[in-house]
């Protein structure tokens, strides 16, 4: 893709103006507004369109029959497929398992795509685990959960495939790794957690800046003794992860979350498992070493406990919109530069930034993506 000009003609950026030009040289943005003619490798007519940043997912645990935690490079492969879907960067989400499998999973994040591969970015891992209370294990496998240590985890960082980790501050040896991971450059989110509101505060305290799925596997509380939930709705600093599917949250409890967090706190997450892309009902899915079957939308174990979803990044927006009366903007912003910022990245549409856009119809549904300057086929046929 290196020199290739491409000019992305009279979209609308959301939020912003209406027909505007944007011109995208080799990777980058390199203008935005009403383009001069000149030559250009492709002009993309967007007539009708919207042009967002490119969607990201920081927690998916795999998709399209392929499972991250048992096969850690269907990475590529998932994330070939997922730009179907607006996505354009994510983080490979493993569910508690041994250290051997994070240590092949951060490998294969470090050592790169393979040759020709067009699919959205690997971000690093989302290590969901083993860190994790037995008692809000949910889906997780309760054998392979382990108190947290700060020597587990000393060359875990971005730079090793490490990018975010989930754990419950209340156990032994939380604190001491919070902060040993937030030093390295990991983001910290507590999830999968009864922590009381002196140990979700602790947790902050020592670094943690996210929650995990808000209000699954984790303890609410009650309005004189708030747990994680409430606590995390309460610092105006921490990022808070949802699973908007209508399943995971009611309708209700989205639009109460979204009212105290507004659109700089809220992040939509997937947490998509192998079923994801498939029929409904499909049995023999699986997430991590656990068979999963999917019955009205909901990825659930033989005992009934949730397992995951099958929700898209871009469903989760329109979810959030008609939930909780978001703008489109608002709802965008919950998949693009929320999720960005929390991982230390941009996500805008500006001169300089990465070529990663997605595109939109006038009802969110996903049109087209570009990935580092990279148009999709469904863009590559609007040609002009």
């Amino acid at each position: 893709m290196s020199g290739q000009r491409t000019v992305l003609r009279g979209g609308r950026v959301i939020g912003r103006e209406a027909n505007v030009d944007i011109v995208i040289d080799g990777s980058r943005i390199v203008s935005i507004g009403r383009a001069e003619p000149f030559k250009a490798d492709r002009v993309i007519d967007l007539a009708g369109l919207i042009v967002a940043p490119g969607f990201v997912d920081a927690q998916i645990n795999g998709g399209f029959g392929d499972d991250f935690t048992a096969d850690p490079e269907s990475m590529w492969r998932v994330g070939e497929r997922l730009r179907s879907f607006g996505v354009t960067a994510f983080l490979p989400t493993l569910v508690s398992t041994d250290f051997e499998t994070i240590a092949h999973a951060r490998e294969v994040c470090v050592a790169g795509p393979p040759p020709g591969y067009r699919g959205a970015t690997v971000w690093g891992l989302h290590v969901e685990g083993p860190f994790l209370a037995p008692t809000r294990c949910g889906a997780h496998d309760v054998t392979k959960l382990r108190h947290p240590d700060p020597e587990l985890v000393r060359d875990w960082s971005p730079a090793t495939g490490v990018a975010m980790v989930t754990m419950a501050p209340e156990l032994p040896g939380a604190i001491p790794t919070i902060r040993a991971l937030v030093s390295s450059g990991v983001v910290v989110s507590l999830g999968h957690s009864d922590a009381d509101h002196g140990a979700a505060v602790a947790g902050f305290d020592a670094g943690a800046s996210a929650v995990t799925h808000l209000y699954n596997a984790m303890s609410t509380g009650d309005h004189r003794n708030p747990g994680l939930a409430l606590a995390a709705l309460s610092r105006r600093n921490v990022t808070v992860g949802m699973i908007v599917d209508h399943i995971h949250l009611h309708p209700t409890t989205t639009r109460a979350a979204w009212n105290a967090l507004g659109p700089s706190r809220t992040m939509l997450v997937s947490d998509a498992i192998a079923a994801f892309g498939r029929q409904d009902g499909t049995a023999g899915s699986r997430l991590g070493d656990k068979e999963v079957s999917v019955a009205a939308g909901a990825p659930r174990l033989a005992s009934g406990v949730l397992a995951g979803s099958v929700l898209s990044l871009d469903a989760a927006v329109r979810n959030l919109c008609a939930a909780a009366d978001a703008s489109a903007a608002e709802g965008v912003a919950a998949v693009t530069t929320v999720p960005a910022a929390l991982l230390g990245r941009t996500r805008l549409l500006a001169p300089g930034e990465p070529g990663d856009l997605t595109i939109l119809d006038e009802n969110l549904g996903v049109a087209g993506t570009v990935v580092a300057g990279d148009p999709d086929q469904r863009l590559a046929e609007r040609d002009a």
